[in-house]
């Protein structure tokens, strides 16, 4: 089952509230960092996808 916009923004803000929480480690923090710029551009072609479909809808009608 394909992630939604909303889980992947809320698992975004997670990361981002655990590396702030200043008790990370560095090692942590950087694969957080990691795991939150693969989410960011996940959410990026989510909306690149619906702006296409949008797009395509409103030619249509």
């Amino acid at each position: 089952m394909r992630e939604t916009y909303e889980t992947k923004i809320e698992q975004l803000r997670k990361i981002i509230e655990k590396i702030d929480d200043g008790t990370t480690s560095l090692d942590e923090s950087i694969r957080l960092y990691e795991q939150g710029a693969a989410l960011v551009k996940q959410c990026e072609d989510m909306l690149n996808e619906a702006e296409v479909k949008i797009t395509t809808l409103s030619r249509d009608a």
